[in-house]
């Protein structure tokens, strides 16, 4: 016999069933695209390049966020979060660091452009090598930081999955927040801005738009900033006024990035998405090199 759970304080059936397909539908279709990305990489040898080592890891912390997704499904559908106080922390960790580390690759890859068409370097495989293992190490120090104290994992609104606890608002909470979207949020948005910045101009003067500049950005604000205002704004007021159904909004927005970075930029590049193309039908791409600059 299956036992029946009550619904989420503050949420009807169809609410519940309607997020839980949402974090499913996000969660699949992210894991996929994401998943051929690394597929391709791995399989095609053009695309094995310094700069697509950097694309590789935001597949990579795009393919953990949708696990995490995945897992907030399931436990939707359940009605309740079966894994207990100690999963509920790992989940929150993992949800935090593969979150961190994209966001951080997806700097990695702004300045890495910068430089490519502004200063005309090439990225070398030690450079690339170190700055990925820079982004998961220091999304790891930060993620790691609520198990021990500064900052606390809990349920989200929900009650199915498990995030960054928002509803106190302590002196904890608030000094943990401002750090942590100071180097998490704000550098990474300042360097993908002045980086894109910089790279319109060079292309406005060719003539030549090689790739919309203004995408990746928007990407970063759109996606993770209703998060960051509503984390931002339990600094300073008593959040819990909100309905349960409101808060969940911004992170059922945020579950959207793997899915809008696998078409930025991974699909969204012409050469990746021919080296893609190769992998799936055998049609080998014309040109020679493949790497994460052209489009």
């Amino acid at each position: 016999m299956v036992t029946a759970y009550p619904l989420p304080e503050g949420f009807t059936e169809l609410e519940v069933f309607a997020i839980g397909t949402a974090l499913l539908v996000e969660a699949l279709l992210g894991f996929c695209l994401n998943g051929l990305t690394i597929i391709s990489f791995r399989k095609i040898k053009e695309l094995r390049t310094p700069s697509n080592l950097l694309v590789l890891s935001i597949a990579l912390a795009d393919c953990g966020i949708c696990i995490n997704a995945f897992i907030a499904a399931f436990s939707s559908f359940l009605r309740y979060w079966p894994y207990g106080s100690d999963g509920c922390q790992i989940h929150g960790f993992q949800g935090f660091l593969t979150a961190l580390a994209s966001i951080s690759s997806s700097a990695a890859v702004a300045w890495d452009r910068y430089h490519h068409y502004c200063t005309r370097s090439k990225m070398q495989w030690s450079t690339a090598v170190s700055m990925m293992v820079f982004a998961w190490l220091f999304a790891a120090f930060w993620s790691v930081m609520p198990l021990l104290g500064w900052g606390e994992y809990d349920y989200e609104p929900l009650r199915t999955c498990c995030t960054l606890d928002y509803s106190k608002g302590d002196r904890n909470y608030i000094t943990f927040l401002f750090a942590l979207s100071i180097f998490n949020f704000m550098i990474p948005g300042f360097i993908m801005l002045t980086a894109y910045q910089s790279i319109h101009q060079k292309f406005k003067k060719s003539g030549l738009y090689k790739f919309n500049t203004g995408l990746p950005l928007k990407t970063l604000v759109i996606c993770w900033g209703p998060y960051c205002l509503l984390c931002f704004y339990a600094a300073v007021e008593n959040v819990m006024f909100i309905s349960p159904k409101y808060r969940m909004i911004p992170a059922v927005i945020a579950k959207t990035v793997p899915t809008v970075d696998a078409f930025v930029y991974a699909l969204g590049n012409e050469n990746y998405r021919g080296g893609i193309w190769q992998f799936l039908t055998g049609q080998k791409i014309e040109k020679a090199e493949v790497d994460n600059k052209t489009k």
